[in-house]
């Protein structure tokens, strides 16, 4: 895919992201979906269950990156500003999914210090989940589980280590990264779901999964967020560990995975539902192309380059996107959120709008900056 043709998608892919989100916002005002049923938005008003809270507000200010147009920039700072109160939630796993789409985004673009404390504040609470015994931030389900997921999140804790100068918060992060690394990465390259520790001990009693085919599979999903996450672990820390972590996870995705480089669900399951997972790929897509700016490789940092626009290149499609479908209300097509639940199953999932929107521009800005929207003051 040539330059003028990616601009030709990404435009009709915003077209569609903008519409759909002047409708979910003027339709079901502050309300945070998760997932579609039937096309249609399903939406949670408690905020404390809901660990998507971030991904409304992030597409809204990817959105406003791409347009420049000041409704999206207004609907971005009221929805970031909903989420604000979960700074001190510390009773979930997913405060980077929270606030790095949202609050980071809006940090990054003004340099308001009043911003940033609110980061900082949000990582010191995720790392407030840390269990000493077992190395690892806890996952929601109690102090004994670890989620691969948590991999996407750790980048929050990294960065108020980083904005603090605090070796405790840096310690804690990058211990979660070794715990992840030894226990839930796998000698292939693939990823567990969960891991299960005896807290009183901290010892490691096994691997299970709570989404994919079975405990011993590999969950597409979790492999994504594990690749992301690496890679951040990796450019705060430069620990080359991490690198080659991230890099021989993104291998086992692209071996494993079909040519148009969207996974089913889990790549075990014999007779998979669905041929592919769609937010999956987004998330990967996204994942691989930090990893093609982060590799040292120039030969590697191409091949991943190359792989991400293939990925793109099917997302952009009409049969993912949901350009032609009158009443849905998401973007993205073809998205598992818990198979063995059937819940989401074949509908929009909000991550994965988002992480398509955030890697079009990611893309769009190293291969042509896209101009800056100009900052009310």
């Amino acid at each position: 895919m040539d330059k003028q043709e990616l601009r030709r998608r990404s435009n009709r892919v915003f077209e569609l992201a903008a519409r759909q989100l002047r409708h979910l916002v003027i339709q079901y005002p502050d309300t945070f979906p998760s997932f579609t049923s039937n096309g249609k938005w399903t939406h949670q008003r408690e905020g404390w269950t809901n660990w998507c809270e971030g991904f409304l507000g992030g597409q809204l200010w990817q959105v406003y990156l791409y347009t420049g147009e000041a409704w999206f920039r207004q609907q971005a700072e009221h929805y970031s500003r909903l989420v604000e109160p979960r700074q001190y939630d510390t009773t979930v796993h997913d405060l980077g999914f929270i606030f790095l789409p949202t609050w980071k985004t809006w940090y990054d673009l003004t340099g308001d210090k009043q911003l940033n404390r609110v980061l900082i504040q949000a990582g010191q609470t995720l790392a407030q989940r840390f269990q000493e015994k077992g190395g690892y931030i806890c996952s929601f389900e109690g102090d004994f589980s670890l989620y691969i997921d948590i991999m996407s999140n750790i980048g929050l804790v990294f960065y108020a280590a980083q904005q603090t100068d605090d070796a405790e918060l840096w310690r804690i992060a990058r211990q979660h990264c070794l715990t992840n690394r030894r226990y839930l990465v796998r000698g292939d390259g693939s990823t567990a779901h969960e891991g299960i520790f005896d807290p009183q001990s901290g010892c490691f009693l096994r691997q299970q999964t709570r989404q994919g085919w079975r405990a011993d599979s590999s969950w597409a999903r979790g492999q994504t967020w594990a690749i992301n996450g690496f890679c951040e672990a990796f450019d705060y820390t430069q620990d080359e560990a991490f690198l080659d972590t991230a890099e021989r996870l993104a291998e086992f995705y692209i071996q494993r995975t079909p040519e148009n480089g969207l996974p089913p669900n889990d790549w075990d399951e014999p007779a998979p539902q669905l041929a592919c997972e769609s937010s999956a790929a987004a998330i990967a897509a996204s994942a691989m192309w930090k990893l093609a700016q982060l590799t040292p490789d120039d030969q590697r940092s191409e091949f991943y380059r190359q792989y991400v626009l293939r990925i793109i290149d099917t997302l952009t499609t009409p049969h993912f996107l949901a350009t032609d479908r009158p009443g849905w209300e998401g973007i993205l097509l073809h998205g598992i959120y818990h198979l063995p639940q059937n819940t989401g199953v074949d509908e929009s999932m909000i991550w994965g709008d988002y992480f398509l929107l955030e890697c079009l521009n990611s893309i769009l800005q190293d291969e042509t900056p896209l101009p800056r929207p100009v900052e009310a003051h």
